[in-house]
């Protein structure tokens, strides 16, 4: 039998799950047919959803998890029962577009968001996208190598003219100096 606390996780799990969808969906009405098909469209081409698609997967992943751990007799029962339900749940994938559609909308005017629908989805744009994530690795091991040598001649020149100077500034020790006296 399923224990109330493992049900309990899962009606609270729920409950955020539709709160986190349902409530930003209703923000999203002030949107004009116009601002919302050219959002598609720039969302589309730079694949600003495509993060999400693991979301309702790992979510049925971790409550079947849990739900077995609660219940380890069960855990066929849970398993089919989950992946049910999530795969009911898919559909309202569309939500999450719908939201991330409004987000750009409000965020840029629509000729922003045709430009840069038009600009990702054109040869420089598609390559931007594959090899941009390459590149930007790339600078930032070049840059890693930049500060290591910079970083060398700055620690380099700066010693080798402090000790110039401290060297300029400090009394000569002389050999007979330090000879006591008879």
């Amino acid at each position: 039998m399923i224990t109330f606390a493992g049900l309990g996780r899962t009606l609270a799990a729920t409950a955020i799950l539709i709160s986190t969808v349902m409530v930003p969906t209703l923000q999203a009405q002030d949107v004009t047919e116009e601002q919302s098909k050219a959002a598609r469209a720039a969302i589309a081409a730079i694949g600003a959803t495509n993060g999400f698609d693991n979301i309702l997967p790992n979510l049925a992943e971790r409550l079947k998890n849990t739900m077995i751990q609660s219940s380890p007799n069960y855990q066929e029962l849970i398993v089919k029962t989950v992946d049910e339900k999530a795969i009911a749940l898919a559909a309202r994938r569309s939500d999450l577009e719908n939201e991330a559609a409004a987000i750009y909308a409000k965020t840029f005017t629509v000729e922003e968001l045709n430009a840069i629908a038009t600009f990702y989805n054109s040869p420089a744009g598609k390559k931007l996208l594959n090899d941009g994530p390459i590149a930007s690795r790339e600078m930032v091991k070049a840059a890693d190598i930049w500060a290591s040598g910079v970083s060398r001649d700055l620690n380099a020149e700066a010693s080798k003219e402090i000790d110039a100077a401290i060297g300029a500034t400090q009394p000569a020790t002389d050999a007979t100096a330090a000879q006591p006296t008879p």
